[in-house]
């Protein structure tokens, strides 16, 4: 009788332990973020709401934009990745300041929105393959006198908090030895366009596709005009967390698929056509360079 206990006691153990390792298999698998996901049934997004036409909040009151797009198709490969049909999306959104800080606590598994890839941000958080290429320049009315960054002197400009452009104009205006320059500090594109259509700044800087979106969506698009050279080069990227190289495998895959069938380019033709914004020699030629074979 003892040996009959003493082994069904050891049988009983083995399948505990089997049932224990099995949400450890699953996560070295699919990797942290995907078994997460698998487990949840939910994948959370990260979307600005005025990064026209990237990533903003449509008549409909819902996430839009040319980011939104390719990240829906992103959904999709992680949806057949760890097979199942149907995932729930939860969309928050997020501002320049709270981004990273959102992706680093675990609360987002993509960042789908208008967000440079530097090397600096990478200390804390991992990129896919680039969606988009721009650069720092400056929105303001015309007839202002400002053309380039030095016709800044004596006047006021609005930034965003937590931007590369707001770390690229502060830099280009102490270079430069620009004199009294009034930085005026705002939580978004929205916050600093109000403060240039109200006339308590006189620019507005960011990058200037971002720029160009702020005029179109203005009730008198005619009143404003994009200046300056480039004062930046800003790759976009969607955000991704760290230390999860089988979730970026996921996520790339896909978008190497849209460069490499072409269909990244009907997206942004969507988004980016009305607005008159042709795609750059530049930004199709990293569209060719991660067309990655499979």
């Amino acid at each position: 009788m003892k040996m009959k206990i003493t082994r069904l006691g050891t049988l009983f153990t083995a399948a505990v332990i089997g049932l224990s390792t099995i949400g450890t298999v699953g996560a070295q698998e699919f990797g942290p973020t995907l078994s997460k996901i698998k487990q949840s049934g939910v994948i959370t997004i990260g979307h600005r709401e005025t990064s026209v036409p990237f990533s903003y909040i449509g008549d409909d009151q819902q996430p839009v934009g040319y980011t939104i797009d390719i990240c829906m198709q992103i959904v999709d490969e992680i949806k057949s990745e760890i097979g199942v049909d149907e995932l729930n999306i939860r969309w928050v959104p997020v501002t320049p300041q709270t981004r990273i800080p959102l992706m680093t606590n675990g609360t987002l598994n993509l960042e789908c929105g208008s967000t440079t890839n530097n090397l600096t941000r990478q200390q804390q958080v991992d990129y896919a393959a680039i969606t988009y290429i721009t650069g720092t320049k400056l929105l303001t009315k015309k007839g202002s006198g400002i053309v380039t960054v030095e016709d800044l002197s004596g006047k006021p400009i609005a930034l965003a908090q937590g931007t590369t452009n707001e770390r690229v104009v502060k830099t280009a205006i102490q270079e430069l030895g620009i004199q009294d320059v009034n930085v005026v500090s705002v939580r978004d594109h929205a916050e600093g366009f109000l403060a240039l259509q109200t006339d308590r700044v006189d620019a507005y800087s960011t990058d200037d596709i971002l720029l160009y979106g702020l005029i179109a969506k203005a009730r008198d698009p005619d009143t404003y005009e994009v200046v300056g050279d480039f004062l930046s080069y800003d790759p976009y990227a969607i955000m991704l967390p760290q230390n999860d190289s089988k979730f970026r495998l996921v996520v790339n895959r896909r978008l190497a698929a849209l460069f490499r069938t072409g269909e990244i380019e009907t997206i942004y033709s969507e988004w980016f056509e009305p607005m008159g914004v042709p795609m750059s020699d530049l930004l199709r030629a990293n569209f060719r360079i991660n067309a990655l074979p499979k």
